[in-house]
């Protein structure tokens, strides 16, 4: 079958539906998945999707496809991605340790995709690869699988109130979007005790009151208004498949990934002394202060949601995170990126205390910009980050005073601030980020960082924006 590599991405399948992603693609990709999961010894596979429209012809076809193998197929129909990672998480005994979830995540809305479990591990890299190229050859092994729906949806709810335990009500508001979150999240967080202002939990796969990916602040801009509107103590806001989590507090504030990864680490490493935090490249540089601190080691790893995910596995770390906003539990939890688990656990904290927003917003911050990518093409960011670490490697760039640490990219760290410089998985871009403690260490750390890339790439340019 003629497909476009193009969507075969580090970390799942993803395209514009129509274009590179059709209801024939999903069905060869389901004979490939269990064409693999049937050689890994599985025998059942659960698939979810999203709120997306193209989402039902999607799954069908999805589910067609695993089935021709001879596997079973579990059809959960509309769900968070984490609840289809929690089936593949607690259904071991069952022999459903693999999972596919249609969904498009933060993506415009003519965008679907599939992020995949095998064998209880999220799958990332020459994995997807494989499944590439077993399309092409058509390799696929066939059966006759049977398919049974299952509605998980209870069970997950009960999962997340039993666990989680509000010391006092809170009243919040929660920006579902018109994803899939809205179905569930706000439910689940009244069952802990919250009175829950609803903004857009309607799913909706038009999205039409804003994008569904709280990572850009402009998408919180209606949730900071009604969190200021109704005296809430905090605005709580999810992606589209569920697996990210932004928070607002009462005076507009946006608290990032790396200040919640401080925040939960602070908590978790009361009773885990001694622990292993993981975070990535991206985060900010008073993170590993922030748990060396609080008795923990902290662990830079590489960006990538599956990446941090396999090296909290691995490690047999108690919580992780990255800049992008997965986060991962593994105390308590099952090491898998949860919003809706998140927030619940998040509250959890909270409530002990009188001032939910004033204990969020004491935790340690810098001036730092956003996420700045520099379009590349195809192909010419990895060489970049090469050359550059190359020049790093043989004294030809120096930064003086500085750090040079090259887990992910190029990042150097100072006394007073870092610089980062990496090739993004998932388009052909550079990716940037920068920080200081003082608005004159951000202008001078982002001054040297860019003036190396320019040294390598001279039209490289982005606008500076700090946060």
């Amino acid at each position: 079958m003629p497909i476009d590599a193009s969507i075969f991405k580090a970390y799942d399948i993803r395209g514009i539906v129509g274009k590179t992603i059709d209801e024939a693609f999903a069905e060869q990709l389901g004979r490939a998945f269990g064409s693999e999961a049937l050689a890994a010894g599985e025998r059942a596979v659960a698939v979810g999707r999203d709120g997306r429209l193209s989402g039902p012809g999607l799954a069908a076809a999805l589910i067609r496809g695993l089935a021709s193998t001879g596997l079973d197929v579990v059809d959960l129909g509309a769900v968070t991605t984490p609840m289809l990672y929690y089936v593949a998480a607690t259904r071991a005994r069952h022999g459903c340790r693999s999972g596919i979830q249609v969904t498009g995540s933060h993506n415009p809305k003519d965008y679907n995709g599939f992020k995949m479990v095998l064998a209880g591990h999220a799958i990332h890299g020459e994995a997807i690869q494989a499944l590439r190229r077993r399309i092409e050859t058509g390799a696929y092994t066939q059966g006759r699988g049977r398919s049974a729906t299952m509605d998980i949806g209870a069970e997950y709810a009960h999962r997340i109130v039993s666990d989680c335990r509000l010391a006092r009500p809170m009243k919040i508001v929660v920006d579902s979007g018109n994803g899939i979150p809205g179905a569930s999240a706000p439910g689940i967080l009244r069952g802990l005790g919250c009175e829950v202002i609803d903004l857009y939990s309607k799913v909706d796969g038009d999205f039409p009151n804003h994008h569904p990916d709280p990572s850009k602040p402009e998408n919180l801009a209606d949730l900071i208004k009604v969190v200021h509107a109704t005296g809430a103590e905090l605005g709580l806001a999810f992606d589209g498949d569920g697996d990210r989590l932004g928070v607002v507090t009462q005076s507009g504030q946006i608290i990032y990934p790396d200040r919640q990864v401080m925040f939960f680490a602070r908590d978790i490493l009361q009773r885990h002394p001694g622990a292993t935090i993981v975070f990535d490249v991206k985060c900010s540089q008073r993170l590993p202060q922030v748990i060396r601190a609080s008795g923990g080691v902290p662990l830079m790893w590489k960006t990538g949601h599956s990446l941090i995910k396999a090296k909290l596995r691995e490690i047999g770390s108690p919580f992780a995170g990255e800049m992008s906003g997965h986060l991962f539990f593994g105390e308590r939890w099952y090491g898998f990126d949860d919003a809706t688990y998140t927030a619940a656990r998040l509250l959890e904290i909270v409530s002990r205390g009188s001032d939910a927003s004033a204990m969020l917003e004491a935790l340690p911050t810098s001036f730092a910009t956003p996420e700045l990518n520099v379009p590349c093409a195809e192909g010419e960011h990895h060489a970049i980050v090469a050359e550059l670490l190359a020049r790093a490697a043989d004294g030809r760039l120096a930064f003086p005073g500085g750090e040079v640490g090259t887990i992910d990219g190029l990042r150097v760290d100072f006394a007073d601030g870092f610089g980062l410089v990496r090739a993004s998985n998932t388009t052909p871009v550079l990716v940037l980020r920068f920080e200081g403690h003082t608005t004159a260490a951000l202008a001078r750390i982002q001054a040297l960082m860019m003036a190396a890339l320019k040294g390598v790439k001279p039209d490289a340019h982005v606008a500076a924006a700090a946060h």
